[in-house]
């Protein structure tokens, strides 16, 4: 296995972590992502369903496609209301026009741009929608930049650094004749309260950290540990602020 592909397989192993401390989307981001009129939507390399669980309630069907077996077990115990498939992203489980939207929630950087384009436009309707998001903390801030310096040792290894990943993360490029019309981007920033534990647990669920050597996480938790009880109030609780980022485009008709 390489290691990109270690690291892409690496989130099953903190699942129950997972799913408890990071966030789900900003909900003005779902409202934003959502199509006019959608009654099936696929929330594609679910994960532990986080971004399910934001459609459950606006989607009549919400049909969630994740490829570790653990992530779907959390899912499946969190996420009631959610149809749970096994499958990826370059080969889904689904036949040809079934959805209406097809979303991807920080996921989409570990994909294969053209294989997944072509089937997430196989399984969409004439005019249905993919949305891509990714949600997390929002690193135009430096002191929160800085913990993804501190929370392992290595790359990235400044800020600049930092918001270059992102940057990169945060990119869409489909092939040229994917068929999609022209994309449209957004984001929206929101703020969450959390006890500085679960702020360490959230930034252990990085692929980097789940990744390292024992000596390497320890190290990088007692450097965050204290960057954040140096900024904290009370020495306990931290105000986080967070950004979802988004992108969407149209299936072209057929």
């Amino acid at each position: 296995m390489s290691a990109g592909e270690q690291r892409a397989t690496s989130f099953g192993s903190v699942a129950d972590s997972y799913d408890k401390v990071r966030p789900g989307p900003a909900p003005a981001a779902v409202d934003w992502l959502l199509p006019p009129e959608c009654s099936i939507a696929v929330d594609l390399a679910a994960g532990t369903g986080l971004f399910s669980r934001a459609l459950e309630g606006r989607v009549p069907q919400v049909v969630a496609v994740e490829p570790d077996a653990r992530m779907r077990d959390v899912l499946a115990a969190r996420s009631t209301g959610t149809t749970l498939l096994a499958g990826q992203a370059e080969a889904i489980p689904l036949p040809d026009a079934y959805a209406d939207a097809v979303f991807v929630s920080t996921a989409w950087h570990w994909f294969d741009p053209g294989l997944a384009a072509r089937e997430i436009a196989r399984v969409l309707k004439d005019g249905g929608r993919l949305g891509i998001v990714w949600t997390s903390r929002d690193r135009e801030a430096d002191w929160v930049a800085e913990l993804d310096v501190l929370r392992a040792a290595g790359e990235p290894a400044t800020v600049a650094q930092v918001r270059a990943k992102l940057d990169r993360h945060h990119s869409v490029a489909l092939p040229g004749d994917a068929a999609f019309g022209p994309a449209r981007t957004a984001s929206f920033g929101f703020t969450r309260t959390l006890t500085i534990e679960d702020t360490l647990d959230w930034l252990a669920t990085s692929s980097g950290v789940i990744t390292a050597g024992q000596a390497d996480r320890e190290a990088g938790r007692a450097r965050s540990r204290a960057a954040l009880t140096a900024r904290s109030a009370d020495g306990r609780m931290i105000e986080m602020p967070l950004r979802s980022w988004c992108w969407q485009a149209d299936r072209l008709p057929r």
